[in-house]
């Protein structure tokens, strides 16, 4: 079967740092632009950083850019997100996405973030960012 698994997160006190994993079975990432997307309660899910299949493009979306980065490892079918000086609003549950269409590789250039066209998807790592 074909899946994605996200893992990494949990409570931290604001300003302390999370590193979220996105794993693939049954199939290869590097063929795939991975996205991670956030959903808090009560709001719309908005997509938080971007990568390509080779690691050649990124992005960071502005509410996060300068603490969060994203990068990939093929050898082991994963793709992290780094995610330092958190602060109470990144509060929500991180999903992994999975792309290989064009116009997904180039969302990690643009930042036009599109979830409806994502191939595969995680179940998700909820992350609280409380005192």
């Amino acid at each position: 079967q074909l899946q994605l698994v996200e893992s990494g997160g949990g409570l931290v006190q604001p300003g302390g740092s999370l590193r979220l994993s996105c794993t693939a079975s049954g199939f290869t990432l590097d063929n795939y632009a991975i996205a991670w997307f956030r959903q808090a309660p009560g709001k719309e899910r908005e997509g938080v950083s971007c990568i390509s299949g080779r690691g050649g493009s990124t992005n960071i979306a502005d509410s996060v850019k300068g603490r969060f980065t994203i990068s990939r490892d093929n050898a082991q079918n994963t793709v992290y997100l780094q995610m330092n000086s958190l602060k109470p609003e990144d509060t929500a549950v991180y999903y992994c996405a999975a792309g290989g269409s064009a116009t997904l590789q180039a969302m990690c250039v643009t930042g036009y973030y599109r979830p409806f066209n994502m191939d595969y998807w995680g179940k998700g790592t909820p992350v609280t960012v409380s005192s």
